[in-house]
């Protein structure tokens, strides 16, 4: 089983910027995709960038040139540097890890961008 705990989230002015980390534990496999969703308030949850163990990414449109998800094998840790944020970011992200054939959720961080 796998357990993910999140940190980084916070409020931040238009413009600001904010590190998320999501370091898992327990049984993980060389083989696996990391990633951040969000859900903003009366939306449905939404991808916003992935990560597989050997660096293929993905981000959604909305977010590209302004945020940048990484990862350390090592430490089994998905990082999301979320820069030039805007208040259309404003959501609870969400840390996801998909092995094999198991998903798994973080708890959620509250993200808020606001004047």
């Amino acid at each position: 089983q796998v357990q993910l705990v999140e940190s980084g989230g916070g409020l931040v002015q238009p413009g600001g910027s904010l590190r998320l980390a999501c370091a898992a534990s327990g049984t993980i496999g060389s083989i696996n995709i990391m990633a951040w969703y969000r859900q903003a308030p009366g939306k449905q949850r939404e991808v916003v960038a992935t990560i597989t163990q050997n660096d293929n990414i993905n981000y959604a449109d909305s977010v590209k040139g302004r945020f940048i998800i990484s990862r350390d094998n090592a430490k089994s840790t998905v990082y999301l540097q979320m820069n030039s944020l805007k208040p259309e970011d404003t959501a609870v992200y969400y840390c996801n890890f998909r092995q094999i054939f198991n998903v798994y959720w973080g708890q959620g961080t509250q993200v808020t961008v606001s004047s």
